[in-house]
């Protein structure tokens, strides 16, 4: 870990320092952040007169390490919307605490942004999931939370959020609503689902045990990120939407020659990325 990562401490006083070098490094003001999962940074792509920041060049920013994840924030306007994407996220397994991984979130908040879109790749749970699909998700599991791993744990600091947040709406749904509304008109229903996202930690893909297990627990889908940055964004009172791409069909038959693995993930994941860049872009005329 460098020595711009081990200094980090989250304190209101970097987030806002952070926020303010980006304030004063681009005109833009965006109110809509998406942070684009494993695979789809190309969402950013879609961005007119974009100012990019490779996340080395932010005061106090991480560092991604992950493939498939570029790395920059990337400032433009969609559908004539000011927009602010993460072209790469921070997660757990990487070695950084809830706080780090969550970082860029509360930066968002400080920068004016009042809608979150969070985008993943997924594996599916649900027995009437195919992979392609993207998935609305309504509602979470927070696995690293029920071990302590939550990214509100220590002080609350009160400009950010209430000690105690509700989570029984984290996913905003008049925008899960219109999300399936634009979905139906860009003629992307036969894929839609709609269902609950687990977060496990990683880095390991599920065993066949655990997958049964979060099957029992009525998840629908499960991967690595998302649910730490939907906590956050909560906290701080912003909107979230939430979409996963389903990217592999989890393995639960030992007799299965079946298995995850990462390459499958971006291979599938470009293969299903203009549709969701056509979804997100027409949904960010609506908001």
């Amino acid at each position: 870990m460098s020595s711009k990562e081990s200094s980090r401490c989250g304190s209101y006083e970097d987030y806002k320092e952070t926020a303010d070098w980006l304030l004063a490094h681009t005109e833009q003001r965006p109110k809509v952040a998406i942070i684009c999962g494993s695979g789809l940074g190309s969402l950013a792509d879609l961005l007119d007169n974009k100012t990019v920041f490779p996340y080395s060049d932010i005061p106090r920013f991480p560092s991604t390490t992950v493939p498939g994840h570029a790395g920059q924030l990337v400032f433009g306007r969609l559908q004539g919307c000011e927009c602010v994407c993460m072209q790469g996220r921070f997660h757990f397994f990487e070695g950084y605490n809830m706080q780090t991984v969550t970082y860029p979130v509360r930066v968002f908040f400080l920068l004016g942004i009042e809608t979150l879109i969070v985008t993943n790749a997924a594996g599916g749970l649900n027995g009437s999931f195919n992979v392609g699909d993207i998935m609305i998700i309504k509602d979470h599991i927070n696995l690293p939370g029920f071990a302590g791993q939550n990214p509100l744990c220590g002080h609350n600091d009160d400009r950010f959020g209430v000690r105690f947040p509700c989570m029984s709406d984290a996913f905003d749904r008049e925008l899960s609503a219109l999300a399936k509304q634009t979905a139906e008109e860009e003629r992307c229903g036969s894929f839609l689902k709609q269902g609950v996202y687990c977060m496990v930690a990683g880095p390991t893909f599920e065993t066949i045990a655990e997958c049964k297990v979060l099957q029992t627990l009525g998840a629908d889908a499960v991967g690595m990120s998302t649910v730490p940055e939907v906590v956050v964004a909560r906290h701080c009172g912003l909107r979230v939407l939430g979409l996963s791409l389903i990217t592999n069909i989890v393995v639960t038959d030992y007799d299965s020659e079946e298995k995850a693995n990462h390459e499958d993930t971006l291979r599938i994941t470009n293969s299903r990325a203009q549709d969701l860049q056509r979804l997100v872009s027409n949904l960010i005329k609506k908001i």
